[in-house]
């Protein structure tokens, strides 16, 4: 069981269809988004407790929950080939490869662009990634009950088996060997792969891309947070595909 805080990410959540236990709520509470989630509560024959503030902050654990706290079962966590059959039936699918992104709010807010340029799938690593918890479903802003995740043991053989259906893996890495990442087409079934905030893709996963791409910096910063960056990146391939 976990928690999701946040009027958004509840809201999101039920219109999700998450599985939701029950929501506890701070009396007093009011507004449109608070409506929302009271009539999408009922609808759905979910159990709404409103507490006392003071009692309310017993569960609140020192987030910033807005009032609101959504007790969830576990995220649903997709098995790799059917991630990627799944995408397959897009006109033009895209996975969006996270190597080893350890910082909640980051990912959080990767979440939140992919969701919103029409990601069809997320591949996380095992080891060295942050949790799925409440910080990540928050500032997610809810999109996390909307985007397909997989976690793999292996990257190479996660990227083996992109391979073998087709996709071609682009890596963001400011090496000597990338391409500026408005160069390349993005059209057909393709897989973005963003790293560490520190040590970026690590050199096996950027050996094994089809290639490398960086977006220039024309400031004194060598790079950008991996969230701002994985956002450019994926609405350059929006751009390019002429979605609207």
């Amino acid at each position: 069981m976990r928690k999701v805080i946040g009027r958004k990410p509840v809201l999101e959540a039920l219109l999700a269809g998450e599985e939701i236990d029950r929501i506890l709520l701070s009396f007093g509470l009011k507004g449109t988004v608070i409506d929302s989630i009271l009539n999408e509560a009922k609808k759905n024959r979910i159990k709404v407790s409103q507490l006392p503030p003071n009692k309310f902050k017993e569960h609140e654990d020192g987030l910033n929950t807005q009032g609101i706290i959504a007790f969830i079962r576990d995220i649903k966590l997709w098995n790799l080939k059917e991630l990627i059959n799944n995408a397959k039936t897009s006109e033009n699918p895209l996975i969006l490869i996270l190597d080893e992104i350890q910082d909640t709010h980051n990912m959080g807010a990767v979440f939140r662009s992919a969701e919103a340029s029409g990601v069809d799938g997320i591949i996380i690593t095992e080891r060295n990634t942050a949790p799925l918890n409440e910080t990540v479903e928050k500032t997610s802003a809810g999109a996390i009950s909307h985007v397909k995740i997989s976690q793999v043991s292996n990257m190479f053989q996660a990227m083996e088996l992109l391979k073998e259906n087709g996709f071609w893996i682009y890596g963001s890495s400011l090496g000597n060997n990338s391409k500026k990442y408005t160069q390349l087409n993005y059209k057909g079934a393709t897989a973005i792969v963003v790293g560490n905030e520190e040590k970026g893709i690590r050199k096996s996963v950027a050996d094994n891309c089809d290639d490398l791409i960086y977006i220039p910096m024309l400031g004194k910063t060598q790079s950008l947070n991996v969230s701002v960056a994985t956002g450019i990146i994926l609405y350059e391939i929006v751009r390019q595909r002429g979605n609207n």
